[in-house]
């Protein structure tokens, strides 16, 4: 597992090296670094599992990393580390893996790890079997990743999927919402067998089957069944209206 280390505290940079070299040894430091902007280079340079990120840092907080990458880009986890508890509820927000205080406990720093290990596990397996290379049937349930696990879904079940940073909310049917910990540009990719699911903005996926209407006004905006407006591109007029007959008839 290849991870990155990013705090502007040099202290903490070698406290965490130290916790990692005798508790991890199958972790791999691939990159240590003193803020957000050296740490969007190395991301994209070393493309780690993990990105260990401090949150009170000069110049940009460790909670806006985010905005300094396209969805495609959003595949690596995030475990802050901050001496401050204030932050936990923002950073889970974000769908960290997990927050530790400082100073890091060892096993606490394990267990993150594990979980992390755990998720990415389980999201191969199901998603190379229920979302990747195999047709997806209306009646067959598809695994969602989430950070504590997967969730089973029937897919009939989607109105509309969310862009939320690296992570995507899936509205369901009976107004249930799951974080799902994938970036929409994942869902697009593996669901193109379920032909009703179909991207129609940058930050939505809407399935079809649950549109009451199309209108080009104000930018153009599909009501969905529950009451949900979703933009879409005034120029994709008429090929989301091929793909709503195909679909109906």
């Amino acid at each position: 597992m290849k991870v990155i280390i990013v705090d502007d505290e040099e202290r903490a940079r070698v406290s965490l090296r130290y916790l990692i070299s005798e508790f991890l040894p199958n972790v791999e430091i691939v990159a240590e670094c003193d803020g957000i902007p050296n740490a969007v280079k190395s991301i994209h340079k070393f493309h780690p599992d993990l990105v260990f990120l401090d949150i009170e840092m000069p110049g940009h907080s460790g909670l806006e990393i985010l905005d300094f990458f396209d969805e495609k880009d959003l595949n690596f986890g995030i475990i802050f580390t901050t001496a401050y508890q204030e932050y936990a509820i923002k950073a889970f927000k974000l769908s960290a893996v997990d927050y530790l205080l400082k100073p890091i406990n060892p096993s606490e720093l394990a267990a993150a790890v594990e979980r992390y290990s755990k998720i990415n596990t389980q999201k191969i397996n199901l998603l190379n079997t229920n979302l990747g290379r195999n047709t997806i049937s209306c009646d067959k349930k598809i695994g969602i990743p989430m950070n504590n696990g997967i969730e089973l879904i029937n897919p009939e079940n989607i109105i509309y999927i969310k862009a939320e940073g690296a992570y995507s909310e899936i509205h369901l049917t009976e107004g249930k919402k799951i974080l799902a910990s994938k970036n929409l540009k994942m869902f697009e990719e593996s669901l193109t067998d379920y032909e009703s699911l179909i991207r129609v903005h940058k930050s939505y996926l809407v399935n079809f089957k649950h549109v009451i209407s199309i209108s080009k006004s104000n930018g153009g905006n599909i009501t969905l069944c529950n009451g949900m407006e979703i933009p879409f591109n005034t120029e994709s007029y008429e090929i989301l209206l091929e793909k709503i007959n195909l679909i109906r008839k």
